[in-house]
């Protein structure tokens, strides 16, 4: 049996490679091995739950599809002990697409008349990753809240299947939502129009001559005009 090369070789974010068709000029890739993860949901999923517990990666990782397997394989036998069959909710929330290529060199004694090198170093598929992100949701248990304790536990125990960092998040179900109060259309255009009214200034007292005394003035002035002699 082949040895399992170590994830820290796998574990760094590469360009996904998962070009697979039914058209032999589009298949990139001719053949795959089988996911090894048998079950992808266990459980109970129609029951009503209380809490919900989350596994988020904490970092831009590759996990293996044999590493999910070793996980589900550990916190499934755990909760079936400790909660029973028909009280718990587990779902694995990624799949494995990416496939990863390996180019092996041949060693020991001739091995450099049968290893190529890194000429056509494209190398053969040997297993398959799923490619998961910062704050990406990885596994998913449901429980009542008297199994909190024993999820939390099941959880920790699939965690250290894994490489890199995650955390455990919880979230209870039955907390009411919080209210969103929204403001109405008509609201939204009284505002800027209560903003834009400016009280006017107090008008000044200014004194206008009377309009009689004004015709008296250019009377004189045409008058005095007239009587001016001609040079």
């Amino acid at each position: 049996m082949a040895k399992l090369i170590r994830a820290v070789a796998w574990r760094r974010l590469e360009r996904p490679f998962t070009r697979k068709s039914k058209y032999r000029a589009k298949s990139f890739i001719k053949a795959t091995p089988n996911v090894k993860i048998v079950k992808f949901v266990m459980g109970d999923v129609n029951k009503d739950y209380d809490y919900r517990v989350l596994l988020r990666s904490c970092e831009d990782i590759q996990i293996r599809h044999n590493a999910f397997e070793a996980s589900r394989k550990s916190a499934i036998r755990y909760l079936e002990k400790s909660c029973g069959k028909g009280n718990f909710m587990f779902r694995i929330l990624v799949y494995p697409h990416h496939a990863l290529r390996n180019n092996p060199l041949a060693s020991g004694a001739g091995a450099d008349r049968m290893s190529t090198g890194m000429s056509r170093s494209y190398g053969k598929v040997v297993g398959l990753a799923a490619q998961i992100h910062v704050e990406q949701a990885i596994i998913e248990m449901r429980v009542k809240k008297n199994h909190l304790a024993v999820a939390k536990a099941a959880m920790n125990r699939a965690k250290n299947k894994f490489p890199g960092k995650q955390r455990i998040e919880i979230i209870d179900l039955k907390a009411p939502a919080k209210k969103v109060v929204k403001k109405t259309t008509e609201d939204s255009k009284a505002a800027p129009e209560q903003k834009k009214k400016v009280t006017p200034a107090p008008a000044k007292d200014v004194e206008v001559p009377a309009a009689k005394e004004v015709a008296k003035k250019v009377e004189t002035e045409v008058v005095a005009k007239a009587d001016v002699p001609a040079m």
